[in-house]
């Protein structure tokens, strides 16, 4: 089927914006006429040029009569850039197949209505499950004004991240610890809890270059992170989460672009809630949390999780080693939390499995007000 070639095309193109396009989506679009592509682009944020521009600037006046394949509705407000709908109604277009409408107030069936009231065929809803998925965290972001929490683990076999010791290097190959340098790339914020930085003394990292830096974020009720931790080595922004009650050391005594946010305590810990709105104040909207046991346990039954990733190494250490997950203090299998939507990929010698919880959908608070013209710009297209 034709439709659907050109649309995975276009789904394609857009997975070339991954870390790329934040805070907008992952946008392809394809320009058909006549059975063969007269125009192609795809979206990334610093080159400003939506996916839709770029197409119709490739195809020029082969762009009249042609059948546009995108993944995500046209925008329809002027912004960093005018509106995409506007442009493909002047260059001509015929038809538009559409995945998925934008859920961004500033879009919102405004785009597709553009095309229709200029007498452009619109069909909604070719790959659709493809193209929620691609721009999931932005997605989710609109809805509820806080991150897309994805949990990452890596374990042995029987479940356990490190030795009675606390050895844990390495669990899993160098092929799984690179996917998960991917992950990162792909997420505006990686947390940790104050434990891990203080036994593992990580970086937080990314081997590659994106254009807006990755947050790093530490649960730190009692502010025990010291100023000479590694995760402060790179240029990237630094926000530790403590409890009101803290002992706050001077600004000072902390690296430029490190932030000391007070937060409420919750029942387990330091308020999830109030941390997922924090983060979306700060237009963070994907985190990755990666350890260590006790916050993912605290995450998970906070249910602020969206989605894991657990990395399996082909290793068994047994029940004196330390569990991946810390206790959720479930009595029967029927309260445990569930998973669908599961997939499962070798890499080498491990593997991955990811997940959905059950439920897990749910928006803290209300969805932050962005009243300048720039944010409001840089909102989708």
């Amino acid at each position: 089927m034709p439709h659907l070639k050109f649309m995975r095309l276009a789904l394609a193109l857009a997975r070339r914006g991954y870390g790329q396009t934040s805070p907008n989506p992952m946008v392809g679009a394809v320009l058909v006429r006549d059975g063969a592509i007269v125009g192609k682009g795809h979206h990334l944020y610093e080159r400003r040029h939506h996916a839709e521009t770029l197409a119709l600037d490739q195809a020029g006046e082969r762009a009249r009569g042609a059948t546009l394949y995108i993944n995500l509705e046209p925008c329809s407000h002027q912004g960093r850039t005018p509106p995409c709908a506007e442009q493909l109604v002047q260059a001509g277009i015929r038809r538009a197949f559409v995945a998925l409408r934008d859920p961004n107030p500033l879009v919102a069936g405004r785009g597709l209505q553009c095309l229709r009231d200029a007498s452009v065929e619109v069909q909604e809803g070719l790959c659709r499950d493809e193209a929620q998925q691609l721009n999931e965290p932005f997605l989710h972001f609109i809805r509820t004004g806080c991150p897309f929490v994805i949990l990452k683990l890596a374990m042995t076999l029987d479940g356990r991240i490190a030795t009675r010791k606390g050895d844990s290097k390495w669990i899993t190959s160098a092929q799984a610890r690179q996917r998960v340098h991917r992950l990162r790339y792909g997420c505006d914020a990686i947390l940790v809890g104050a434990e891990t930085i203080l036994q593992d003394n990580p970086s937080l990292n990314v081997r590659w270059k994106r254009r807006n830096s990755i947050a790093k974020a530490v649960l730190d009720s009692r502010l025990r992170t010291p100023p000479d931790a590694r995760l402060f080595d790179s240029r990237d922004p630094v926000w530790i989460f403590h409890a009101p009650e803290a002992s706050v050391p001077p600004p000072e005594d902390y690296p430029s672009g490190t932030e000391l946010i007070p937060v409420p305590r919750g029942s387990d810990g330091l308020n999830w809630q109030e941390i997922l709105q924090e983060l979306g104040k700060r237009r963070c909207q994907s985190l990755m949390i990666e350890g260590g046991r006790q916050v993912a346990a605290s995450a998970l039954k906070s249910g602020v999780v969206q989605k894991t990733e657990f990395y399996y190494g082909p290793r068994i250490i047994g029940g004196d080693g330390m569990p991946a997950v810390g206790e959720m203090g479930f009595d029967c299998l029927q309260d445990c939390l569930q998973l669908e939507r599961l997939s499962s990929r070798r890499l080498g010698s491990d593997f991955v499995v990811a997940g959905y919880l059950i439920q897990a959908e749910r928006g803290f608070g209300e969805r932050p007000q962005f009243r300048n013209a720039e944010k409001e710009s840089s909102l989708p297209s």
